[in-house]
């Protein structure tokens, strides 16, 4: 019988138990020598603790103390947060902490890892783990090392189409187990949980997100892999063999803080990395150790993590000791991505870290030689001067190792010239995602290696980061044909802003002149008008109901001023803002002559071109551009959600090196191209997720044509860029296929038929789990389709059938996490197109009316017992979908469980009587607990009744149904207000429930006898 131990749990450990190198050794659960309520093997770890530790090996009761000291950890997670004390715990795995156990009282430093020598570790791999803290658990695979459970993993059956890795994750985050709550100790310790179905695998930190759990592959994997169980097996191998699970805990474990919104507070967070940062910053540490190739170019898609991976390769380079005491410099080319750095390693709390202010110091730092990790932008090498006939530069150290993030652009120019005189016998690696391949500029000569195969040392593709889900696909809508400017106009002006880097004062100003016919054409006031009510129109009808912002990119900044104040009057000066360079002089500085010599940017916009200027906009968007504080108080604002900043406005600033994941939509009313263009457009490929928000696309508006000829306007090999950006054009000739097939569920179903009897009549069709998966998946395909495009007048003819198909999948949606991934809760703006219209009004009326004589119920026919059946079913259903309360949650999967127990012949009928009323009376206390409205509140039934009603199979016996019938009779008939205080009540109560299964012949059934009593007793 396949089941998740025979295939997946088993075949996994098979995998671990069977590795080239050191395996991993088995032990069934039962047989683990400790406790149910240990979280460690105490006697492997206090066998580790004595060889690892040869004062500790002297005297063994030194172990004990050791352990007795981190137990007391375990209990840290009540009080400080579980990230908190897995942080604490992961001090000591790394040997950061010691103890007086040396001669004379001396501290040692305590070891519970060999990470030198991974064979004089102990590792064992268990099965079906016995664990009991506030509640019973069995956790499918634990990995131990050294007595210590570093690794969880849940596996699900493969044999139901909509269960995914996902519903094993969801053991983790939530669901009725909610590990990470409910036995919060036993991770404590852990290093990583994993999850799979058999047929794809995820894995994922403590607290982690859906969002935040990811696969494991080889970046040499370019094409799409397919999902089955050797994918399972080779991933799991892959991340789970003993080399690679130390060399994560020892380098790549991460603590961050990250802000969660204005005036709140950090959240601590732990990082792992995803597959291509381990990958590379593994392959640059072990380059630089090699002494050659002195250089390589890792090219990493936007989006996919690249600050993160410097920072791992930063620390390793820093922690080893063969490179006595590097210089790492990490070089940006903005201002923005310098921010960005400096917050992620800022972030991490990582040691021994400079942030370079000014070309001066970072001259000091070189030539005093600073070891550390300095962090500085591309143009602090300005002051450099070249000295032909100085071969030594400024320092000749070989253990410097540059890092160069966007490593094109001031690359070519005299800046890295001057850094690489100033560092002649350094380590230059380039990151980027948009290299450069030209006569004149060539990222691939600049930093690839002769020796790498394509010039590049590692590269992780757009299609593998998007087959991944570490980013999101980009789609691009162009807008408004009658607001084109001339096409030979944007050509002449894309060749000459191609080479706008690097020109001098002179050279620009004379490129200006050259591109003023274009911009003339841009900014034109009845032009920019017309843009700006497209955008608000835009922002409001597309990108605000689904609970995201945007960007508004325009040509120059005299267009940002212009955007601003049109855009303030339709959609409030609250919602947008500004980033720019402005000139920083005072408005008005008064000199000797008493004449006003006014800054340079206001006289232009204020007085020259006679903008809408005021003085308080222009002072504050001065402060942002000068003040990072403020310009990182902004960000934050456009960050959070309750924040009712919605638009920024740009030309420059925030192209590159701004991450804000919550941005979905980039209204680009400037003509861009090469990796300018890609860059700017990759800002909205960001994951994000909220309880109520999940982004599956990014969305460019384009007003000028760009993305129409995308392959002149990005100048790579077609089949890299293939599929980067596709037209919402695609998914119009998508979506009418998408809604037949969805619609092909459904043959000879009259969908004019309102209320319960069209939903009944569709839910006929999809009698089995599979068909109903199946379903399921088309739908979620069609729902997105459907986002993407609404609310387009092109969708007005499909409106109605995929308002009705959207009713039917809502009314099949499994209560809480199952198949969540197939399953996936419908966007809000679906949700509120469904709860808009009179359709759902006709069921809930609908509702009203089954209000009827309990005594009436089971006179009914089969079949109309079986219809008002299934009107409850979609009423109680819904009602325990609507609310987030475990409780409710827990009792939909019971609910569904004991159903299918009883139609697969598990249980008996009148087993499945006696969980109805376990469930029952469950229902009644969890509705009390949580003040949530009664289920009986609107059709007069008792919850045994409804429930009864709502799980009942086909081919229950009639007696099952008189019993349940008879039993809330007497709920309903014989209580009364207090009766379980009185001395009457509780007596007249059984003797009346005793003789209404003596009728049955169930008088002698003690257990139904209690069970049924306990209902009763729960049910005031």
């Amino acid at each position: 019988m396949f089941n998740e131990q025979t295939v997946t749990e088993n075949g996994i450990i098979d995998r671990l138990k069977n590795l080239n190198g050191v395996n991993w050794n088995y032990c069934h659960g039962e047989s683990l020598p400790k406790q149910t309520h240990d979280i460690f093997v105490d006697t492997w770890l206090k066998d580790a603790l004595c060889s690892l530790n040869p004062d500790i090996g002297k005297n063994p009761d030194h172990a004990d103390d050791v352990i007795y000291k981190i137990r007391g950890l375990m209990q840290e997670a009540k009080h400080t947060g579980l990230v908190k004390a897995n942080e604490n715990f992961h001090e000591w795995l790394m040997a950061e902490k010691s103890l007086p156990f040396g001669e004379n009282g001396d501290h040692i430093t305590i070891n519970f890892i060999d990470f030198d020598n991974i064979e004089n570790n102990h590792f064992v791999v268990a099965q079906q783990v016995h664990y009991i803290a506030t509640t019973e658990v069995y956790f499918d695979i634990v990995l131990y090392v050294n007595g210590i459970p570093l690794v969880v993993g849940e596996v699900k059956t493969a044999t139901r189409p909509s269960v995914t890795w996902q519903d094993g994750a969801a053991d983790f985050m939530g669901n009725t187990k909610h590990y990470w709550k409910n036995v919060e100790p036993f991770f404590v310790p852990n290093l990583l949980c994993f999850a799979s179905e058999g047929k794809t695998f995820a894995y994922g930190a403590i607290n982690a997100r859906v969002k935040d759990w990811g696969p494991w592959h080889k970046t040499e994997q370019r094409e799409g892999i397919l999902a089955s169980l050797a994918t399972v097996l080779d991933s799991a191998e892959g991340l789970l063999n003993p080399e690679t699970l130390l060399q994560m805990l020892e380098s790549f474990a991460l603590f961050s803080s990250v802000k969660m919104g204005k005036d709140k507070p950090s959240k601590r967070i732990k990082i792992l990395p995803r597959y291509p940062q381990f990958e590379a910053a593994k392959q640059i540490v072990g380059r630089v150790k090699n002494g050659y190739s002195k250089k390589g170019l890792i090219w990493h898609f936007q989006g996919s993590g690249k600050s993160l991976l410097m920072l791992y390769a930063a620390r390793m380079l820093r922690a080893d000791n063969t490179l006595k005491n590097p210089t790492v410099l990490i070089v940006v080319d903005r201002r923005d991505l310098d921010t960005q750095i400096n917050e992620t390693f800022g972030g991490a709390d990582v040691k021994n870290l400079i942030k370079v202010k000014s070309c001066k110091k970072l001259g000091e730092l070189i030539n005093q030689d600073s070891r550390g990790i300095l962090i500085t932008t591309i143009f602090k090498f300005k002051d450099v001067e070249i000295d032909e006939k100085n071969t030594e530069g400024l320092n000749s150290r070989d253990n410097i190792i540059v890092l160069v993030d966007e490593a094109h652009r001031t690359q070519e120019g005299s800046l890295g010239d001057k850094m690489r005189w100033a560092l002649p016998n350094a380590h230059f690696y380039g990151l980027t995602g948009t290299p450069i391949s030209g006569i004149d500029r060539n990222t691939f000569k600049l930093f690839g290696a002769e020796e790498d195969e394509g010039r590049y040392m590692n590269r992780y593709s757009y299609k593998q980061s998007i087959r991944d889900k570490a980013t999101n696909a980009v789609k691009f809508e162009p807008r408004l044909a009658e607001l084109r400017v001339d096409r030979a106009a944007i050509d002449e002006a894309f060749e000459q802003l191609v080479k706008e880097n690097g020109l001098d004062e002179e050279e620009k100003a004379a490129l200006s002149k050259r591109a003023g016919r274009l911009a003339i054409m841009l900014k034109a006031p009845k032009r920019m008008a017309a843009v700006s009510n497209d955008i608000a129109n835009h922002f409001l009808s597309h990108v605000k109901p689904k609970q995201m912002k945007g960007m508004v990119v325009v040509y120059d900044r005299e267009a940002c001023v212009q955007m601003y104040y049109l855009l303030g009057k339709k959609l409030g000066f609250d919602a947008v803002e500004v980033v720019m360079n402005v000139d920083q002089a005072p408005i008005k500085e008064l000199e000797v002559s008493k004449e006003g010599k006014l800054n340079k940017d206001w006289r232009k916009w204020k007085n020259d071109l006679e903008l809408p200027i005021e003085e308080a906009d222009f002072a504050r968007w001065q402060e942002i551009d000068a003040n990072e504080q403020k310009q990182k108080a902004l960000i934050e604002d456009y960050k959070d959600p309750n924040q009712p900043l919605q638009l920024l406005i740009v030309t420059a600033k925030l192209l590159t090196g701004f991450d804000a994941p919550i941005c979905y939509c980039m209204y680009l009313d400037k003509p861009l191209r090469d990796h300018t263009l890609l860059q700017a457009m990759c800002r909205t490929n960001r994951l994000y997720e909220t309880d109520s928000v999940n982004k599956q696309m990014g969305l460019i508006i384009d007003y000028l044509g760009v993305f129409e000829n995308l392959r002149s306007a990005l100048a790579y090999n077609p089949e890299e860029i293939e599929g980067v950006v596709e037209g919402i054009e695609a998914f119009k000739e998508l979506l009418p296929a998408q809604l037949d097939k969805c619609l092909n569920f459904f043959p000879n179903v009259d969908r004019a038929l309102e209320g319960f009897e069209g939903i009944i009549a569709a839910q006929s069709c999809l009698a089995t789990n599979e068909k109903r998966d199946e379903f399921a998946a088309s739908f979620g395909v069609l729902a997105k389709l459907w986002s993407a495009i609404n609310p387009d007048a092109f969708l007005a003819p499909y409106r109605a059938d995929y308002k009705w198909l959207a009713q039917i999948y809502e009314s099949l949606r499994p209560v809480g996490h199952t198949g969540s991934l197939v399953w996936a809760a419908l966007g809000p703006e679906t949700i509120k197109m469904i709860h808009e219209h009179t359709d759902i009004k006709r069921i809930r009326n609908d509702i009203d009316e089954l209000v009827m004589d309990e005594h009436a119920i089971f006179t009914l026919t089969k079949k109309e017992q079986e219809k008002r059946a299934a009107q409850l079913e979609i009423d109680l259903m819904g009602r325990l979908r609507g609310s987030g309360d475990p409780k409710f949650v827990a009792l939909g999967e019971r609910l569904e469980k004991l159903r299918q127990d009883y139609e697969a012949g598990v249980i008996k009928a009148i087993d499945w009587l006696k969980g109805l009323l376990d469930i029952a009376k469950d229902t009644v206390q969890a509705e009390r607990e949580t003040g949530e409205a009664p289920v009986t509140q609107k059709d007069n039934k008792q919850a045994l009744t409804k429930l009864f009603l709502e799980t009942r199979p086909e081919s229950t016996p009639k007696l099952i149904g008189d019993v349940i019938e008879q039993i809330d009779k007497i709920v309903k008939m014989t209580r009364f207000d207090g009766w379980q205080n009185s001395n009457s009540g509780p007596r007249e109560i059984q003797k009346a429930l005793f003789l209404t299964l003596a009728q049955f012949g169930l008088g002698k059934d003690k257990e139904l006898f209690a069970k049924a009593y306990g209902y009763i007793e729960e049910h005031y």
